[in-house]
């Protein structure tokens, strides 16, 4: 309650790996070029401190990772070399020569994703033919493709489709290269597989003669499209703190009005920049970028864990609902699109972001309204309803529930040259569905209602052949099983079937012997259940994965709130430094710095609960 904001929201620091640092940099290259060759911007000492913050996450092999306790990465890395070397580090520096020799290890810069190319291609230190093709053709295909993509992809793709479209090629300091990262003889282009026919194969093929379009094809159908792209994107950056309100689209969408001739005095220009620099968290000791705001997603956690522990009736939560309500969605986005039909409603992740409202954060808010009560009743009530709507008509075909869209699965445009940040498409996951069931269940909603019974046969399908559930958007078995059993259980679901029984034994066989759980990011690398040191908030996720499948008694259970009790800090809180957020899997992982407070203190309420319920 002390964390809460005077204007009743909860948001937490949300931290990633260096690559915002790198990528900052590079865009304070791209807005003050070199003059004269040499690279003086006045904000030099900023830059400095982002190239501080980058080496104090050096490895000792010289690389980066793109999580606590993993390995080098290799764009991380590259990202990383580009970004100290021309903010000023020596060829000769140490540390620059350890994170040269781990890159060459690991495959030179050809072996970077295709944004990490695109990018340095931008400055010329990439070959153009070596990376994707992002047409801004693409707007003008019939059929919707661009929304067939996730949110996420489509904001990054139309911004970077203006740029790319216009071929810059911006200085760099005199003399500075990336040749060095190259290694000899290994191609620059896109990788195939063996097969002869095969979509990979197909993508490739078109790429190359999207590339012939480029130099040969009508300029006038290709002005047009950089024109609607522009259109496209500036729709989208009003009623929003920046194009889809995170990093890499606002990184993008500024570097695409400077193209397209935007003045740097310009008002729109200006507050894309405002927003940006928003992002970066200068906390007196060191500067680093957050790769976007959670206000909504903490102040529903926060005011549901503070219900489920009692404080129902505090005015802290009274505040909080009140700043909630406040945040509805009531415009149409992207998800319009697929559900025309639907009145709009909703919560984003984010303060403002009304082109995407998601399904994550609106089953959140609604679950969190079980406990949370508005100082105006009926606002809330009406609230609720079109929310409770909203979500029933965002359910994909296949009964589970996604982040943004509906019926995102288009899984050929996985192998389209540039989709290698795995998150080319926004998949239903076990985890927002378990969530949604809860959220539904503590709404009125039973079994028996369609939607709800579509969705408990989505999660039995989706069961994998240990027990466990996949988990998208947290780290990642234990978060998948963790809402999967929440939401089977809030929908009434006998924990004596052999199906719930053989999750809470998968959860049992991977405790730790302190007592807690801990999963690592190479779970995704290896696509199974990765143990690690154990951690407040997977431990969390753990204890109300059990004692929603019925285990309230086990030993583990035991062991469980032992382990939260004997680490919980003076101050109330836990400690944390390793990831247990995902952003796209395999790629972007994120450290949510509430989650090591507000989990326990769900689990430990839910615990509470279940010996009550069993005197």
């Amino acid at each position: 309650m002390a964390l809460q904001h005077e204007d009743g929201y909860w948001c937490a620091l949300l931290t990633a790996d260096t690559t915002l640092e790198s990528d900052y940099i590079l865009l304070q290259l791209w807005l003050q070029p070199p003059v004269a060759g040499a690279w003086n911007p006045p904000n030099r000492p900023q830059i400095q401190r982002a190239v501080d913050r980058i080496l104090s996450r050096q490895l000792a092999d010289g690389g980066f990772n793109i999580y606590v306790g993993g390995p080098s990465e290799i764009s991380a890395s590259v990202k990383a070399y580009f970004a100290l070397k021309v903010a000023g580090l020596r060829f000769e520096d140490e540390r620059l020569a350890r994170l040269r020799e781990r890159i060459l290890a690991m495959g030179g810069v050809q072996g970077a994703n295709s944004y990490t190319k695109v990018n340095l291609s931008l400055f010329g230190l990439y070959p153009r033919e070596g990376t994707p093709s992002i047409p801004p053709e693409i707007l003008l295909l019939p059929g919707g493709l661009l929304y067939q993509m996730s949110s996420w992809t489509r904001a990054i793709v139309v911004s970077l489709a203006i740029v790319h479209a216009h071929d810059p090629q911006r200085p760099v300091p005199q003399g500075f290269s990336l040749e060095e990262l190259f290694v000899p003889g290994k191609s620059i282009t896109f990788e195939s597989d063996d097969s002869w026919l095969s979509w990979r194969k197909t993508f490739i093929q078109s790429d190359r003669i999207f590339k012939l379009w480029e130099k040969y094809g009508h300029a006038r159908i290709r002005e047009v499209a950089i024109r609607k792209c522009e259109h496209w994107m500036l729709e989208r950056m009003k009623h929003s703190q920046g194009l889809g309100a995170i990093y890499p689209p606002m990184q993008y969408s500024i570097m695409a009005m400077d193209v397209l001739g935007y003045a740097p005095d310009n008002p729109l220009r200006l507050e894309a920049i405002r927003h940006f620099d928003d992002l970066m968290v200068d906390d007196g000791k060191e500067l680093f970028f957050q790769p976007c705001f959670s206000p909504v997603w903490d102040t529903a956690i926060g005011g549901f864990a503070l219900g489920e522990a009692g404080y129902g009736s505090s005015p802290a939560l009274q505040k909080a609902t009140d700043w909630l309500l406040e945040r509805e969605i009531r415009r149409k986005g992207d998800w319009s699109v697929k559900r025309p039909n639907t009145e709009p409603s909703g919560w984003a992740f984010e303060f403002q972001n009304d082109w995407y409202p998601d399904i994550d954060d609106t089953a959140m808010v609604m679950l969190a309204f079980k406990h949370m009560k508005a100082g105006n009743s009926a606002a809330q009530e009406a609230t609720r309803k079109r929310a409770l709507d909203w979500l029933l008509a965002m359910q994909s075909s296949d009964g589970g529930w996604a982040a943004f869209d509906v019926d995102n699965n288009w899984h050929i445009l996985t192998h389209v040259p540039f989709a290698d940040h795995n998150a080319m498409l926004d998949p239903t996951c076990a985890d927002i569905t378990g969530r949604t069931l809860e959220a539904l269940a503590a709404n009125g909603f039973d079994r028996s209602h369609p939607a709800c019974k579509r969705a408990i046969d989505y999660l039995l399908k989706t069961q994998l052949a240990d027990g466990s559930w996949y988990g998208r958007w947290g780290v990642a078995f234990l978060y998948g099983t963790c809402f999967a059993l929440r939401g089977l259980q809030a929908m009434g679901e006998d924990d004596h079937e052999p199906h719930i029984q053989r999750a809470n034994e998968w959860i049992r066989a991977s405790q730790n012997s302190d007592g807690g759980w801990g999963e690592s990011c190479a779970s995704y690398d290896n696509n199974t259940f990765t143990g690690t040191k154990s951690t407040p908030s997977q431990t969390a996720w753990a204890l109300m994965g059990l004692l929603a499948g019925g285990d309230t008694y086990s030993s583990s259970v035991q062991h469980a709130v032992d382990y939260l009790i004997s680490g919980q800090k003076p101050d109330g809180s836990w400690d944390e430094d390793l990831a247990t957020g995902t952003g796209f899997p395999r790629v972007f992982y994120l450290n949510y710095h509430y989650y090591r407070i507000y989990f326990p203190l769900i689990a430990l309420s839910a615990f509470v609960q279940a010996q009550a319920a069993n005197r």
